[in-house]
């Protein structure tokens, strides 16, 4: 240990010296007021890129726009020209991204929801209900591809919510142009609330040069819409009756090889959702015989841990209003120990699928709350019948951008329980901290779980976050009952006390080698309910930007393990009960996205408990046009303990062909070895006309000992869907 802490006190007191190489800047920006032009229905302009049409004459021209990066506060190097106007039934943008080199401007990713901010790119962002917390965001490259998101909380960009709008983009002699019809009937708002937020941002990918139209801080994520500007004067939308109806019918082939005597199965079936805004900013969902077969492989993941992992929820009919659940705010947002409410427990009964037959949800606001809540009904499974699984959250802001919260659960997946939970959270921010444009966070929350097997017990924690610059900071510290067990939540360790704290210095660089230089020392502890040490991580990170956004970091960490229990790691390997502390040092290379092949090289080594460990991960990005993608990538860890040898290697590979921005197939393939399983999917998407996807998946797992191949399961489907809207 005290070697380590030389390391930290050297390290710090370099990053110190340097504080004359950087510049702090400047901490806010501008906060803009534009006005939205009205028009009628029959001037609207035609949606193609090409923005000569007369009727963008009558909009107010937005354009002057500030660095962010790298030369804050100081006028964008490109000229930027935005105009809004609008109808009774869409919202309308025309975007000028003017560039002195056209021939520069970074093309990359063209699919729908794809990775197109590895180029150029441009971001709508808008918040309707002017809360200054959460909004809509549509990004567009020049390829068209497109990504609508719901922005949460200020912290969290969820991208697998989907809405129904058009963009086409053109490329010019003179740079690259978007033009974009966003309906009123896609998004939720209050008919009063005239004034919305708005921001937009531009990347300039080419000269690492990221822009905005109101508050610039470098700090600032694009995310974060509590300083965006005002888009003001939007009256009198029609929502129309304010209901879609989302039908589709699939055909499904399929066979289980491993089930003897089994035939290939041919079977139909058709569902759908209806989608009733009962107040503009308040909308009901029913859904019937959900289909989940669009959803995206899970990440595969080894486990070297004595603790469940968490996975993270694809299925969009969960994913969609996610938002409005959140809780115990950004300091615990990725603190998944714990979680009040996990929706793959939704549809999931102790690993086995169960489907689901119908459910119900209501999001949005009313009266200054926003309200969430989903009811679902599950069908019945060899050891117990049908469940309805419900979840509630209401929230209602106060003090500006902070916000006081309930939640509640209720029902076991399994069947097996009388469970539910309650729980209360208090989100608090202050964005002129000291007076001085600083960020302050501050979360609490407390939590209970009742059940007639496991008790009752509680959670609860406080965070502190201080997201600034050059010196920021956070402080968390969280308690875990014994038998805190929430069955539709996520809990992987009970009986403790966790605390946090981490000290961040990042200084700015204004030439044309460095962009950037952080230091980042984290800290974690982990007791038991008498203040014992179970586990502790200290952990010194500096990493270094370049001006072509390239990354380069170097990792020293101290652990501390105390197994009361004897574990097994893979392949058998075991740690004995007993008490182990280990040193890492860790490197790596993030080359930037916005290159043909981009490349990210990570390694770890050199101890493990008692013995020794390695670890790697490579990935590459192919990306030599717009229209295709290759990603494969390999994770291997070797591990040798006194017990036994362990090498675990993953292995997957993404390919994406982008016909057109609404078309597009992608495969993906998955092999570990440790499981001997293979995974491969295939899906084809086709947005014929907005609203109206047709949809064809081919899906095969096997196992795959020792090269042998065996088949496990094979499944095609074909799948058309439109959306009525009233």
């Amino acid at each position: 240990m005290r070697i380590y802490s030389n390391i930290v006190v050297l390290v710090l007191a370099l990053a110190a010296s340097s504080a004359f190489a950087g510049q702090a800047p400047p901490l806010e920006g501008p906060h803009p007021i534009s006005g939205a032009v009205r028009i009628d229905a029959r001037e609207a302009p035609t949606i193609d890129g090409d923005i000569s049409d007369a009727v963008w004459a009558k909009a107010q021209v937005i354009d002057e726009f500030w660095q962010a990066i790298p030369a804050t506060g100081e006028p964008a190097t490109e000229r930027t020209e935005v105009r809004v106007l609008y109808d009774a039934e869409n919202l309308y943008f025309a975007i000028y991204a003017y560039d002195k080199t056209p021939d520069r401007i970074v093309v990359r990713a063209m699919s729908r929801d794809g990775q197109i901010g590895t180029g150029d790119v441009v971001r709508i962002i808008i918040d309707p209900g002017l809360t200054r917390r959460n909004a809509y965001t549509f990004q567009i490259g020049p390829s068209g591809g497109r990504v609508d998101a719901i922005l949460q909380n200020n912290t969290t960009n969820l991208q697998e919510w989907d809405t129904i709008w058009t963009a086409k983009t053109r490329i010019t002699d003179q740079g690259w142009v978007v033009e974009v019809a966003l309906p009123f009937r896609s998004i939720s708002y209050e008919n009063e609330q005239s004034d919305w937020g708005f921001e937009l941002t531009r990347q300039i990918r080419h000269k690492g040069e990221t822009v905005r139209w109101s508050n610039y801080s470098p700090v600032i994520s694009f995310t974060d819409v509590s300083g965006a500007g005002t888009l003001t004067g939007i009256t009198g939308a029609n929502q129309g009756l304010g209901l879609d109806l989302q039908v589709y019918g699939l055909t499904r082939v399929k066979r289980d090889w491993n089930i003897p005597g089994e035939d290939t199965g041919l079977s139909g079936t058709a569902g759908g959702n209806a989608f009733y805004k009962i107040t503009p900013a308040l909308t009901g969902t029913l859904t019937f015989n959900p289909d989940f077969s669009d959803a995206p492989l899970d990440v595969r993941q080894v486990n070297t841990t004595r603790f469940s992992l968490f996975t993270p929820e694809t299925r969009d009919f969960f994913l969609q209003d996610t938002q409005v659940f959140e809780f115990g705010g950004r300091n615990f947002i990725d603190e998944n120990n714990a979680r009040p409410f996990f929706s793959r427990n939704i549809g999931l009964a102790r690993g086995v699928p169960v489907s689901i037959v119908a459910g119900g949800k209501l999001s949005g606001e009313y009266g200054g709350f926003g309200i969430g809540a989903l009811s679902v009904l599950t069908d019945r499974t060899p050891t117990s019948d049908g469940q309805v699984l419900s979840v509630a959250r209401i929230t209602h802001q106060i003090f500006g951008g902070s916000k006081l919260g309930v939640v509640a659960t209720h029902g076991d997946p399994t069947g097996l329980s009388e469970n539910s939970l309650v729980g209360t959270d208090f989100q608090y921010r202050d964005a002129n901290f000291l007076g001085a444009a600083n960020v302050l966070e501050t979360d609490l929350y407390y939590e209970r779980s009742f059940s007639d097997t496991q008790g009752d017990d509680d959670s609860f924690g406080i965070g502190v976050n201080l997201p600034n610059e050059p010196w920021g900071g956070r402080l968390t510290a969280k308690e875990v009952g014994t038998n805190f067990r929430p069955a539709l939540g996520f809990v992987n360790r009970t009986g403790i006390r966790a605390y946090q704290g981490v000290v961040a210095r990042t200084l700015r660089y204004r030439n044309a080698t460095l962009r950037s230089f952080a230091l980042t020392n984290e800290n974690n502890f982990v007791t038991d309910l008498d203040d014992r040490l179970e586990s502790r991580k200290n952990s010194l990170d500096a990493t270094i930007q370049t001006a072509a956004t390239d990354n380069f970091s170097i990792n020293v960490a101290n652990q501390f393990e105390a197994v009361p229990v004897a574990f097994d790691l893979p392949g058998r390997v075991a740690v004995p009960a007993g008490h182990y502390q280990w040193t890492t040092i860790g490197g790596k290379i993030e080359t930037s996205q916005a290159r043909v092949f981009q490349i990210e090289i990570e390694g770890t080594c050199c101890s493990f408990y008692d013995g020794t460990g390695v670890e790697t991960k490579v990935e590459l990005n192919y990306r030599p046009t717009a229209n295709f993608e290759f990603q494969p990538a390999y994770e291997g860890r070797f591990i040798d303990l006194p017990t036994g040898h362990v090498d675990i290697h993953v292995v997957s590979a993404d390919v994406i062909v982008n016909f057109t921005p609404d078309m597009q197939l992608a495969m993906q393939m998955q092999y570990d070895n440790i499981s001997e399983s293979f995974g491969l999917l295939a899906r084809y998407r086709w947005e014929f006309m907005p609203g109206s996807e047709f949809f064809a998946s081919f899906g095969q797992s096997a196992l795959v000992p020792k090269s042998n191949f065996i088949a496990q399961r094979s499944q095609l489907l074909f799948r058309i869907g439109h959306t009525f809207r009233l």
